[in-house]
C-alpha cells in the first residue's frame, strides 16, 4: 500500500510562490519524484529526475498499471466510466539489464510514448520525443505529459501527486460555490487556463459518484509554466 507521507514531505516544499517557470519546473519534478519513489519504491530526486527514469521501465510499468486501474474502475462504476476515455492496450517492456541509453531504453520509452498517444490521447504539445529523455532535454514536456497521466490515472482512483490532489480540492469549491450560484473566479488556479488551452482532448465530467470521488482524490496538473515568465 503506498503511503502519501513522501508525497505530502514535497507539497510542503511546492507550495509557495513562484518566481519563475524554472521554480515552478523544479517544484513539480519534486511532487513527481516523490510520487515515482512512493508508488515503486525508487529513489530520484528533482535534480536526477530525467536520469532516474531514462530507461522507460518504471514510465512503462505505471502505463500497464494505468490499465489495469482503468479496467477495475469499468468494472465497478460502469455507467461512470462511459464519460471517460479507457485504455487498454498494455505496454510491451524490457525490464531487466536496461542500459540509460540502450536500444532496449529507447524502445522502452517510445514505447510508453505511443501508449501516451494512443490510449490517452494525449495532445503533441504536452509530448516529449525519446531522444529528450536520453540527451535530456525538453524537460518541460516530459514533465508535463508525465502530470497529464498522473491525472488520468487518478480519474480512475490511482494515488495522485499532492498537487494536483491540492488542485482537485480547489476544484471542488469551485463547483460547490457554482452549485451554489456563486462563482469565485479568483479560485481557478493559473495551471487551469493553461490546461483549458493547450491540454487533452475535452472530455465530459464522469457523473458525480460522491464514493468514487471520495476515493480518488483527484490530481492538479501544475502545467502553466508560460505564464510564470
Amino acid at each position: 500500500m503506498a503511503d502519501q507521507s513522501n508525497i505530502q514531505s514535497a507539497a510542503s516544499k511546492s507550495i509557495r510562490p513562484f518566481k519563475s517557470s524554472e521554480e515552478y519546473l523544479y517544484a513539480m519534478k519534486e511532487d513527481l519524484a516523490e510520487w515515482f519513489n512512493t508508488l515503486y519504491d525508487l529513489d530520484i530526486t528533482a535534480d536526477t529526475f530525467m536520469e532516474g527514469l531514462e530507461t522507460g521501465c518504471a514510465l512503462c510499468r505505471h502505463a500497464n498499471n494505468v490499465n489495469r486501474a482503468a479496467l477495475d474502475f469499468q468494472l465497478e462504476y460502469p455507467e461512470a466510466a462511459q464519460s471517460l476515455r479507457m485504455p487498454t492496450k498494455d505496454v510491451v517492456f524490457q525490464s531487466r539489464n536496461v542500459v540509460p541509453g540502450s536500444f532496449l531504453a529507447r524502445d522502452n520509452v517510445s514505447n510508453f510514448i505511443g501508449w501516451c498517444r494512443q490510449e490517452l490521447w494525449i495532445k503533441d504539445v504536452l509530448m516529449f520525443e525519446t531522444n529528450d529523455i536520453v540527451e535530456k532535454c525538453n524537460e518541460k514536456n516530459f514533465v508535463l505529459c508525465l502530470l497529464e497521466v498522473a491525472r488520468r490515472g487518478a480519474k480512475f482512483g490511482m494515488l495522485a501527486p499532492m498537487l494536483i490532489q491540492l488542485e482537485e480540492e480547489i476544484d471542488e469549491e469551485i463547483r460547490d460555490q457554482e452549485n451554489l450560484g456563486e462563482p469565485n473566479p479568483s479560485l481557478l488556479p493559473i495551471s487551469r487556463a493553461f490546461v483549458r488551452k493547450e491540454s487533452v482532448v475535452d472530455e465530459p465530467e464522469p457523473a458525480p459518484y460522491e464514493h468514487w470521488q471520495q476515493k480518488q482524490r483527484v490530481l492538479c496538473d501544475m502545467r502553466n509554466l508560460d505564464e510564470l515568465n
